[in-house]
């Protein structure tokens, strides 16, 4: 199945990530913990010499130089080279009648780091990450001794040298573990599967795939689909492909498929959201429209006679979803309205007067704020189209002298609606504490492309 949405992270993205996430490992071990060390270091032809290392402490862990390389059919690697570490602690030692103690510092130096992230989904369509291979390899350890007996820290420093860089290269990638389940794993999480669009309608972004890395890229597909909170049923088409462009200047990329605007339309259809009224009331003042049989009966005599002077009411709705298509030109569609109009008797009831079909060019102009697809509509003017059947005895009409009521009246009331509500706009898949900027929009066939760079705020 073709993806209706589309998140593709560059080079220059996965290095922005790559900096956060260095940034929180190296707070990450720069708290590891060390286990005590004693033992005992045979010198030959004297005897052996009991040590005893406490209160292991690091007081810092510095990873200057990183690399995140995406790569095909298995993840993300991240290799680290040069990193450096310091700590210090109590050491005790015995050798013969000779008893001493005091403290040290070690310096590691030349710490080269390589882990494999592998990235999938969960049944929820919610992406995962583990990682699966780490290694730590720490190429020169030196421990410096506090005392005056040089001769005796000499016969044993080399073992534990050797010990201690054992155990850190174990402590790191145990730490790695951790950090990628607790803290990596954890926050990529945030991914919104479904997100609440309001009372009526929700959309859906999980993962029909796990994310996929190219050798410039980590891209993932998303279903992309918006559905009605009431009930939710198939969408009668599939998605297109995709032929997503290879432009990298920006550090993440949404592809917004014709599909996925489209179970907008289909969704809001089936929920009853697309039918509209119009009064009097709403018809701003400045525009000096009354909404009545006498404006009507110009060009339809008998509302003069059945409904004099009477207030009406319109009713518009659409009999199929509006369909879109998207092109290097832009967003356009025509969507077919029917006008009910109704005469309101002085009981409050309504006589239904006539039935209009009427459609209109319509295009979108899109944009992306506060992580957010925000939009307006342009409208065309009406043209009509077949008369349908007069009701309520009203009998036929020229549809083309409406079309100048028609347009006043949606011009004035209902577009600046549509047009609140599309500028409410609707989450785009973004991670927690995740912010956009420096925003593209591209049209492309069947599809539209957003790019943005990204800003993540720390808690």
């Amino acid at each position: 199945t073709n993806p209706g949405f589309v998140v593709r992270i560059t080079q220059t993205g996965l290095d922005y990530a790559q900096e956060q996430g260095i940034a929180i490992l190296e707070k990450e071990l720069a708290q590891l913990k060390l286990p005590d060390i004693s033992g005992n270091s045979r010198v030959l032809r004297v005897g052996k010499v009991h040590y005893e290392l406490s209160r292991l402490r690091l007081r810092d862990f510095h990873l200057p130089y990183s690399r995140i390389t995406p790569i095909s059919n298995m993840g993300l690697q991240v290799s680290i080279s040069n990193a450096f570490a310091e700590l210090d602690g109590d050491w005790r030692v015995k050798f013969l009648f000779i008893r001493d103690h005091g403290s040290f510092n070690l310096k590691v130096e030349n710490i080269y780091i390589k882990i494999l992230l592998r990235l999938g989904s969960d049944t929820t369509g919610k992406p995962t990450i583990s990682s699966p291979d780490c290694s730590a390899r720490i190429s020169k350890v030196r421990v410096l001794f506090s005392g005056k007996l040089g001769w005796l820290y000499n016969l044993f420093h080399s073992v534990i040298e050797s010990r201690l860089r054992r155990i850190l290269e174990n402590k790191v990638c145990d730490n790695v573990a951790k950090s990628v389940h607790n803290e990596l794993q954890t926050y990529i999480q945030t991914l919104p599967v479904t997100a609440r669009i309001d009372d009526k309608i929700g959309v859906d972004y999980s993962l029909v795939a796990p994310p996929r890395a190219t050798p410039k890229s980590l891209d993932a597909d998303l279903k992309g689909e918006f559905y009605s909170l009431a009930h939710r049923s198939p969408v009668p088409f599939s998605p297109l492909p995709l032929a997503f462009p290879s432009d990298h200047e920006r550090m993440v990329y949404f592809g917004a498929s014709s599909y996925f605007f489209n179970t907008a339309g289909i969704a809001y259809h089936k929920a009853g959201a697309l039918v509209f009224e119009i009064t009097e009331a709403m018809i701003p003042k400045d525009v000096e429209f009354k909404l009545d049989t006498s404006v009507f009966s110009a060009f339809i005599p008998q509302l003069e006679e059945m409904y004099p002077n009477m207030p009406m009411k319109f009713r518009l709705s659409t009999p199929t979803a509006p369909f879109l298509t998207i092109g290097p030109g832009g967003i356009s569609f025509q969507p077919i309205v029917d006008v009910q109009a109704y005469a309101i008797l002085p009981n409050s009831s309504l006589a239904p007067l006539f039935l209009l079909s009427l459609v209109r060019n319509v295009s979108a102009v899109i944009n992306v704020r506060s992580g957010r697809i925000v939009g307006s509509l342009d409208v065309g003017r009406y043209r009509g189209q077949q008369p349908l059947p007069g009701q309520g005895g009203a009998g036929d009409f020229s549809v083309r002298m409406m079309q100048s009521l028609m347009n006043i009246l949606t011009s004035s009331t209902l577009l600046p609606r549509l047009n609140a509500r599309l500028d409410e706009g609707f989450p785009l898949p973004l991670l927690d504490r995740i912010q956009l900027s420096n925003i593209l929009v591209r049209f492309h066939q069947n599809f539209l492309l957003l790019g943005a760079d990204v800003r993540f705020q720390p808690r």
